[in-house]
């Protein structure tokens, strides 16, 4: 018997091995073993097939040992996981890579997932009960800790206590316990006990749905009568999370699992807390900020009789081996953060979730305030169903949003610090009546870059073709593409003036500037430097939360599904730097993010301010935001991308190819571009250098394929896999890094 195992390495396909004759009965699809690799290296590769047939004029090797006793993966999971790589054009041992916990896909055969234990102490089993204090002999201390051990087991029906129950004990001392356990009278026991989270009660049932929210709730139901996945477009403040709540609720009654993906970390802290409070220790939560031995056991507690039947979490939590599952919920289904850039496989967890409920039987469902221009054009073909919310909850206002123009502010000399008047006055107002105000302004640093006023030199990022942000808090210019960091010069190293000056604007010294208009109030900011660490982003939304905080001051991170109840003011500064990168999505981010920072203010009863500062005001996407028009943005987006032949009517495919040799690069992009045009003709548009053409000292090359819907996806494939192979004959370009982007953002 051979088997076709799967191996954590970036190569395609599958590897064929031996199965030893004494493991034949034990071995299944989805197993982990260790099998030889190579010379001298071993690896915990997964069973994917097992067959009776031996391949033809190539040397067997034999599996060396079994991991497991049951399936650590499902057969469900595998098929999603060669959909991902024929897809995503990702080899399949990169996505098992991407799937399992590292501790339980190492090569090391000695270093895999350890149990957390804890120690207890027990009376030595093997002493009879009416002997222990004759073997104490005449050590009163330990007669009097032995006589209270033996009450306490007693009484409790228990073999062992806990350490730090034990040093309660009125006769208790570190040195009364090792004279006991040196007589052999008492012995340590090592108990595996679970990092997962105790126990969690529930504290309330699900709320009352509105009736706008119940109509959405069975209009849900309908739907998934006929379609597969529906999308959900509800307004910021409509209420989506609770109408979640019931249908998770219906699907527990059912007997079957829930799904729930989150596009940020970030956000699984306040929908746990609002998820656990109904759900209790149901939920489990589950992405790459836990650490790995807590994610090898809840990937093993799924695997288990008493699963968790909902989990929370990120694009990983997609990868888990759900048993039932009944529903996947894509929050925020329109965030760029669903989409993983490096390392490969490069997949986009919100088309893959389609796929993981196909694969399932489940059903899945998209929310969002402002959806994707693709998902919401699938409901337009049929291909999804669609249920709109149109109404705040609990009767709450939309915002008022104002357009100040800070160009012809900056004009008439109005504008004294880097928020216009308007702004200051609104801010001032909310914090008289004890409200609170958040500031969003997507560049993170003190300023995006630094230059001589006299020569105009700008400091570059040795390793990549960038400008250097400065961080003033650390005195450091900072790479924002490698994250290296550099001393800031005291002097121009070109014209050695002492001239070096900031220019841009970025959270810190937004951050700084509030601090010092409003310097009776406390200010916090929240990007990527200040919520480094496991905790530091719950203590800011908690401090924010509990109004410790009256301003906060952000990026992208504040814009992202966050429910507070007493923000009054919303402020989105230098909102046209949303608007002008040179990609076809821009004004799609920028309308995304705006109004979804919008629907951070006037929640509860109160109508909020948002106040959009831009040197640019009479740009058409600023009515579509003023007016909530999602219907009118997406009609303009949608004639320009069948105009254009961007998606949802072409698929885009980005080659990426590169290399520390610059010559490499742009002839191994020219040769593969000319091998891939004789077929795909004007499909095929460069090759191209990025804006920023190299990163972390490798140049950088892009082609970029627009392929109509319908031209099958295997002939595509198999194109562009032999002229890779066909460049990987030459000798000089062997060693270039060549890979695919599917779908790219």
């Amino acid at each position: 018997m051979y088997a076709d195992v799967i191996l954590p390495l970036p190569l395609p396909g599958f590897f064929t091995y031996a199965i030893p004759l004494d493991m034949q009965s034990k071995i299944g699809v989805g197993y982990r073993v260790i099998v030889p690799f190579g010379t001298r290296k071993h690896y915990t590769a997964i069973v994917a097939h097992i067959h009776r047939n031996r391949p033809v004029n190539m040397e067997i090797k034999t599996i060396h040992s079994l991991v497991d006793s049951h399936a650590a993966v499902n057969e469900q999971q595998l098929k999603l996981w060669e959909w991902i790589a024929f897809y995503y054009m990702s080899p399949l041992g990169d996505v098992y890579k991407a799937a399992l916990p590292t501790s339980m896909k190492s090569r090391d055969l000695h270093r895999s997932f350890v149990p957390q234990t804890e120690t207890f102490i027990a009376i030595n089993p093997d002493i009879e009960r009416n002997s222990l204090l004759q073997l104490a002999g005449r050590a009163k201390k330990q007669q009097a800790l032995l006589a209270e051990i033996t009450h306490y087991c007693t009484n409790h029906k228990v073999e062992q206590i806990s350490k730090k129950e034990l040093s309660t004990f009125n006769s208790f001392s570190t040195s009364v316990l090792n004279g006991l356990l040196q007589k052999d009278i008492l012995i340590l026991v090592r108990v595996e006990t679970s990092r997962l989270e105790k126990e969690v009660a529930p504290t309330r049932p699900p709320h009352p749905l509105h009736p706008h929210q119940q109509k959405a709730l069975t209009k849900i139901n309908e739907c998934f009568l006929g379609k597969q996945t529906c999308l959900l477009h509800g307004v910021t403040a409509s209420g989506k999370t609770e109408i979640y709540i019931h249908l998770i609720s219906q699907l527990l009654v059912e007997g079957k699992q829930t799904l729930y993906l989150l596009p940020e970390i970030a956000l699984t802290t306040q929908l746990t807390q609002r998820l656990q409070a109904v759900f209790g220790n149901r939920l489990g939560i589950y992405h790459s900020g836990i650490n790995d031995n807590e994610r090898a056991e809840i990937w093993q507690k799924m695997l288990s009789s008493e699963p968790y039947e909902i989990i929370i979490g990120a694009r990983s939590s997609l990868f888990l081996p759900f048993q039932r599952l009944g529903l996947v919920i894509v929050d925020e289904e329109h965030e760029s953060s669903y989409k993983q850039q490096d390392p490969a496989p490069r997949y986009h967890a919100r088309d893959v979730a389609v796929m993981l409920s196909l694969f399932s039987g489940a059903k899945c469902l998209l929310g969002s305030a402002t959806p994707s221009i693709e998902s919401y054009y699938n409901t337009k073909n049929g291909k999804y169903g669609l249920v709109t919310l149109e109404e705040r909850f609990n009767g709450s206002m939309m915002p008022e949003i104002l357009l100040q123009n800070t160009r012809d502010l900056r004009r008439r000399k109005k504008m004294k610090s880097s928020l216009s008047p308007k702004t200051i006055e609104l801010i001032q107002t909310a914090l008289d009546e004890g409200e609170q105000v958040i500031l969003f302004r997507n560049r993170r640093g003190f300023a995006p870059m630094i230059s001589c006023s006299q020569c105009e030199w700008t400091p570059k990022c040795s390793r990549c073709d960038v400008s250097l942000t400065y961080h003033k808090k650390h005195k450091q210019l900072v790479c924002h593409y490698c994250n290296h960091t550099y001393p800031v010069p005291k002097y121009c190293p070109s014209c050695h003036q002492e001239s070096l000056t900031p220019l841009g604007l970025g959270t810190e010294q937004l951050e700084e500037e509030v601090a010092q208009l409003f310097p009776s109030y406390r200010v916090a900011r929240m990007d990527m430097d200040t919520t480094r660490g496991k905790e530091r982003y719950e203590k800011i939304i908690d401090d924010f939360q509990q109004q410790k905080i009256q301003i906060l001051v952000g990026t992208q991170m504040l814009s992202k599904g966050l429910d507070f109840d007493h923000v009054k003011v919303v402020g989105v500064i230098s909102a046209d730097s949303l608007l002008n990168f040179p990609d076809f999505r821009s004004h799609e981010r920028g309308f995304q993010l705006m109004t979804q920072a919008a629907g951070r203010a006037g929640r509860k009863q109160t109508s909020g301010t948002v106040v959009i500062q831009s040197s640019d005001p009479s740009n058409p996407i600023y009515e579509f935001i003023k007016n909530n028009d999602y219907m009118g943005f997406f009609e303009t987006q949608i004639k320009e991308r069948g105009l254009f032949h961007y998606p949802p009517f072409y698929r885009l495919i980005r080659v990426v190819i590169k290399h520390k040799d610059r010559e490499k690069v742009e002839k191994a992009a020219f040769d593969y571009t000319e091998l891939i045009k004789k077929t795909l003709q004007e499909r095929v548009l460069g090759p191209n250098k990025p804006v920023v053409e190299r990163v972390q000292l490798q140049y950088i090359q892009e082609i970029l394929l627009k392929v109509e819907n319908g031209y099958p996806s295997q002939k595509i494939r198999n194109i562009l896999k032999e002229a890779e192979e066909k460049l990987r004959y030459v000798t000089d370009l062997k060693q270039v890094t060549l890979y695919y982007d599917v779908d790219p953002l």
